[in-house]
């Protein structure tokens, strides 16, 4: 359909706003876009309205019953679209793209056309402390996106301890508190750490308390890949107490990363964390969580597999102790329970582009290998870890849709290389779970991909559709907005986004990228005289 066209009606609008043939603080209406006649749901509200969404600029100046347009607006025929604020993705892994040159990976594609506006990166630890420069180098290339960024406890205990699995000194602890406090001025919006991975997962919770404390000082947030999400070591329940301990004991809100019970022994278990979480919201802890609706996760053989001491000193020191029989015993001992905690060597799909083995279940691998799924798994993870790239079929549909129903959780995609979740997380929430599972119903849908996440984190001028608020608005059809990658093929776009706007510029009109970057770096405000100068 053609969705873009121009007329040059009187605006009755002007009766009930008074921006009668004037101009707004960010342009002329005779320039405006009008988004005629959609079904708005504005981000909050759970009752839609039939009506107009007007830009000017960068920003939105009505939502409301259908007008007539201003003379010379462009008009969009959203006529049986959705109309919504653009989505919010609050947990990414979008280096690829970020860090692009060429005007295709500089769009940002694969989330654009899911119809999101805004990305998180610097998650599960992996934040740079060099924010203002990420920042500022993202802005002169150009984005498609908006861009929020943390502060990552890995790059800063690598900065200080390298991959030693030692606790810091107090010299060292104060070096790593600076470099937290220099990414927070620089405006990240909080530490983000993955306390399940080397060398994170090597620091006691006093440790991370007292770099989190940082982050707090300067209005930030405590986001978590949690220790452990099943029971590779302390056991998700423990996990969750100390995510809830670090919030007190910091004095900062906390959020809990791609939230879920993995693993068979777990499924069936969301309950007991759901329980965990209200009780601290109830006594006045700010807790909240995100969530990818995918019943497999997507990691490494050698994060699935390995266990955590066998990786400190890094690869050599891995790759020693591997070729060490003694060692590689007790390795293999503790890989072979790992493997069974994500349901057997069926379970492991092996998707990192160009091997022997993309494709295939690690399983089917070994069988024509003629070797044990342990050892396969070895020769594997030998060949580099990025060989290792790996979809794990560890979840149960019964505990995805618990969480997903909590009004503290919030979509993400969590969106890697290798999985689906990066061209489709949002088209598969609301395919599989508003129209075929009906497990929540469309206004849950927006609000949790847009609203609740823009309130969450303090976007106070973004996820919803109000006048005032940065024109990031996402048009799709209800009939046709669905997802289009698979696990066998995840770098499939997703379809059914008619019109995105990111801050007032149109970057998919017809269904089609426009070429526009119109990307803004989202920089976190500390609180006045928390930062030098």
């Amino acid at each position: 359909m053609s969705v873009a066209k121009t007329i040059g009606a009187a605006f009755a609008l002007l009766a009930s706003t008074g921006l009668a043939g004037c101009a707004t603080a960010q342009g002329p209406l005779s320039q405006a876009t009008v988004l005629a006649g959609g079904t708005i749901y504005d981000g909050s509200s759970d009752t839609p309205i039939v009506g107009d969404v007007v830009i000017s600029g960068d920003e939105i100046v009505y939502v409301g019953p259908s007008r007539a347009a201003p003379a010379g607006a462009r008009v969009i025929d959203a006529s049986g679209m959705i109309v919504a604020p653009g989505f919010i993705d609050p947990h990414t892994h979008a280096q690829r793209f970020l860090e692009a040159t060429d005007s295709e990976g500089r769009l940002n594609l694969p989330w654009m056309m899911q119809g999101v506006t805004t990305i998180f990166t610097g998650v599960d630890g992996g934040g740079t402390p060099e924010v203002a420069a990420f920042y500022d180098d993202l802005e002169a290339r150009g984005f498609g996106t908006n861009v929020a960024a943390y502060v990552g406890f890995g790059p800063v205990r690598r900065a200080v301890l390298g991959d030693s699995g030692r606790a810091p000194d107090e010299a060292e602890l104060d070096a790593m508190k600076a470099l937290v406090a220099k990414g927070m001025c620089e405006g990240a919006l909080g530490l983000s750490t993955g306390l399940y991975y080397v060398p994170q997962n090597f620091a006691q919770t006093e440790e991370v308390v007292a770099l989190a404390r940082e982050a707090a000082l300067r209005g930030g947030i405590y986001d978590t890949h949690q220790r452990d999400e099943a029971t590779y070591s302390i056991g998700v329940e423990q996990s969750v107490q100390e995510v809830l301990t670090i919030g007190r004991e910091a004095g900062l809100p906390v959020h809990i990363a791609h939230i879920k019970v993995l693993g068979v022994d777990l499924h069936g278990t969301s309950g007991t964390i759901i329980a965990a979480i209200n009780r601290a919201r109830a006594e006045g802890q700010d807790v909240t969580a995100d969530q990818y609706p995918w019943e497999a996760s997507g990691t490494s053989l050698q994060a699935a597999l390995l266990p955590p001491w066998s990786q400190e000193g890094g690869r050599e020191a891995l790759l020693a102790r591997l070729a060490d029989p003694s060692e590689r015993g007790k390795i293999e001992a503790e890989m072979a329970e790992n493997m069974r905690r994500r349901g057997g060597a069926h379970s492991l799909l092996l998707v990192a582009q160009g091997h022997e083995w993309t494709g295939r279940r690690l399983d089917d691998v070994a069988a024509q290998w003629n070797l044990d799924p342990i050892t396969a798994a070895i020769r594997i993870i030998e060949d580099g870890d990025r060989s290792g790239k790996t979809v794990s079929f560890n979840m149960a549909e019964g505990d995805i849709t618990a969480f997903m129903r909590e009004p503290w959780v919030v979509t993400s995609s969590d969106g890697s290389e290798g999985h689906p979740r990066m061209y489709a997380t949002f088209p598969q929430k609301y395919r599989k779970y508003v129209r075929e599972a009906a497990a929540i119903d469309l206004a849950t849908f927006i609000n949790s991909s847009t609203g609740r996440t823009a309130d969450m984190f303090g976007l106070t001028d973004r996820g919803h559709l109000r006048a005032g608020y940065k024109a990031d608005v996402v048009m799709f059809d209800p009939e046709h907005y669905g997802p289009v990658a698979t696990y066998l093929e995840p770098r499939e776009l997703s379809e059914g986004v008619e019109a995105l706007f990111v801050n007032g510029q149109s970057v998919i009109l017809d269904g089609a990228p426009t070429g526009v970057a119109a990307g803004q770096a989202l920089r976190h405000r500390p609180p006045p005289g928390t930062c030098p100068g």
